[in-house]
């Protein structure tokens, strides 16, 4: 059973008291740069157990009635076509998921910005997109010197090239689809032009990653920097907070080495800088929320394993280059861990030495590994998930689905849909016993099952298709696939 680590209640409380707290020192309004996941952190929901992964957006519902939402993408993510790989969509796709999701919840979405912006055909077809959709786009544009010539940035000819983000409530939430979007950027540029129209409002940073209260080896923070090891993060210990107030606090190299640029940012804006360190920006409460340390220590080593899997797959297909699993690599040595800790894998890899083809094994909430082979009407991945439902349900090994049932679907598959693997995928298989589950009672039983493989870990021997890897991600289960195509 998955133990829990994490008190999502008190995280909760205590991050909406933090903001609140941060508000007031500034007089009343504040720019607070979100990084990471807002809306779907599964990365801390898997290395803090007990973390939901929507509980960044439960925690500004707290603050609805003062809280707006800017979301900012960079016009060099459109232009080079940036995808987010966790959900396998395009960053400017996810912008206006962003939009659904947060007024879905009742949130106030304010505007979007557009960073980096310069004339070209996606750019600008994007931007005629969002306003025909009723959203306010500002432009904010390239620099030169950024980010080191603070004279020229805050000035006329830097931020005061920015469009100025006209704003209504007290606390401004910036977020992005992801990392290198502006969203730093963003909010100085509106202290900037704040400043000058005589509105006090300060900046703070929410990053839950690294946990700036855990040790710098704690594994929580080490699968932060595996999740994180194609952008070149480093866990350190934060020099300015260490010499300010003589403490321990974990930061990552980026904020360090920013940190002095923007002390003189600040001090060129507001007239003084309001921290001490990058440390001090943030406002992030995670690390006191922990209630199970060890329970978070093995949940993180299990993260790590899986972040290696998932770079030696990216680097199979082209996408990262051989130092991302190296580095990787060297944080499980760092940890003591291997990959004969992940419990799936080896089952997985001897289910395929056996059979002669591709192999998946999933392990069980209560610790029972469950295999399947690839077969004639199925491929492994839909026969493993069809046997750890017939397990869950104390179901015998019968045929939930008959023949008789698949293949048609095969033939539609071929012979109109231009298939050429007739073997039906998770998604496939799973309409069809939910087909057959209206007349037929065991079908019902094992697809009554399906929300007991939340959490679930599985492996494949093969790079999962796109369809069967959505399909168990849907399931809430975690996957990770030997680096090889079949």
């Amino acid at each position: 059973m998955n133990k829990i680590g994490f008190d999502n209640e008190k995280y909760l409380s205590l991050q909406s008291e933090k903001i609140e707290e941060r508000i007031n020192s500034f007089g009343g309004k504040l720019y607070l740069e979100f990084g990471g996941k807002l809306f779907d952190d599964y990365h801390a929901s898997r290395v803090l157990p007990g973390f939901e992964p929507d509980s960044k957006i439960k925690m500004l519902l707290n603050l609805k009635d003062i809280a707006e939402i800017l979301v900012v993408i960079s016009a060099n993510d459109i232009e080079n076509n940036k995808y987010r790989a966790d959900l396998g969509i395009t960053y400017d796709a996810d912008v206006i998921r962003l939009l659904d999701i947060f007024k879905s919840q009742g949130l106030y979405v304010g505007s979007v910005v557009m960073t980096m912006y310069h004339p070209q055909p996606a750019v600008d077809a994007f931007i005629k997109r969002l306003n025909l959709l009723g959203i306010k786009v500002y432009k904010h544009y390239p620099i030169v010197g950024y980010p080191s010539d603070v004279q020229k940035i805050v000035s006329e000819d830097g931020y005061g090239k920015n469009e100025y983000i006209s704003t209504e409530r007290r606390l401004v939430v910036v977020t992005a689809p992801g990392p290198g979007s502006g969203k730093m950027a963003t909010c100085l540029s509106q202290l900037y032009h704040e400043n000058i129209r005589g509105v006090k409002a300060g900046y703070a940073k929410f990053e839950t990653f690294p946990v700036w209260s855990l040790p710098l080896s704690h594994p929580v923070n080490v699968a932060y920097e595996a999740a994180t090891a194609d952008l070149n993060d480093v866990n350190m210990i934060d020099p300015f907070h260490l010499e300010a107030y003589g403490q321990l606090a974990v930061n990552y190299n980026r904020d360090v080495e920013i940190f002095p640029v923007l002390n003189a940012m600040f001090e060129e804006i507001l007239g003084y800088s309001p921290y001490k360190s990058p440390t001090d920006m943030g406002v992030n409460m995670a690390g006191f929320c922990i209630v199970d340390d060890d329970a978070c220590r093995q949940a993180s080593n299990a993260e790590i394993i899986r972040r290696y899997y998932a770079s030696l797959c990216e680097a199979r297909r082209g996408r990262v280059g051989k130092e991302v699993v190296s580095k990787i690599e060297l944080l499980m040595r760092k940890m003591g861990i291997s990959v004969e800790d992940r419990k799936v894998v080896i089952p997985a890899l001897e289910k395929e030495e056996k059979t002669g083809a591709p192999a998946v094994a999933i392990e069980l909430n209560d610790g029972r590994i469950v295999t399947g082979k690839t077969g004639t009407l199925i491929g492994a991945s839909a026969a493993c998930l069809l046997n750890a439902l017939k397990v869950l349900g104390d179901i015998d090994d019968i045929e939930l689905i008959s023949p008789t049932v698949i293949e048609p679907l095969q033939k539609l598959k071929v012979n109109h849909m231009g298939a050429i693997n007739p073997r039906l995928h998770t998604d496939e298989v799973l309409m069809a016993l939910a087909i057959c589950a209206v007349t037929n009672p065991t079908a019902k039983r094992a697809l009554d099952q399906l929300d007991k493989l939340k959490n679930c870990e599985i492996h494949s021997t093969v790079i999962l298709s796109h369809v069967d890897e959505k399909t168990f991600k849907a399931l809430g289960m975690r996957v990770t696939c030997e680096p090889k195509k079949q």
